[in-house]
């Protein structure tokens, strides 16, 4: 390889990481952003299922919830947790009220289902 190949290659090299920094750094701002401050406004409790209480399930459901800017949760998804507490723990984050912010974001939130 002569040193007129070297350059050629090491240029062709340097764009090709170029390009994936340009593509992760567009990947970074399309994405919703974490809204971690976000506080929220109306907190509605879950409802615990009776089937889980009879068995004396417990634990912590994780749930991601996509807020609106007005405050309002447009999507809710369980991401970890007892699959029989999830339902309940989605349809009551799906009722919350966060603070209006600028723009859409994604908060995580836990909800914890014990036995008294």
């Amino acid at each position: 390889m002569n040193l007129l190949q070297f350059r050629k290659s090491a240029f062709a090299a340097g764009f090709q990481h170029t390009g994936l920094l340009f593509f992760v750094a567009c990947l970074f701002f399309a994405l919703p952003g974490r809204a971690d401050e976000r506080r929220v406004e109306k907190r509605v409790p879950p409802v615990y299922p009776e089937i889980a209480k009879r068995m004396r399930i417990a634990g912590v459901v994780h749930v991601e919830a996509t807020v609106a800017p007005d405050g309002s949760v447009t999507m809710v998804k369980a991401t970890a947790g007892n699959k029989m507490l999830s339902p309940a723990a989605e349809d009551a984050v799906r009722r919350w009220k966060f603070v209006p912010g600028d723009n859409q974001s994604t908060v995580g939130v836990d909800i914890n289902f014990e036995m008294n």
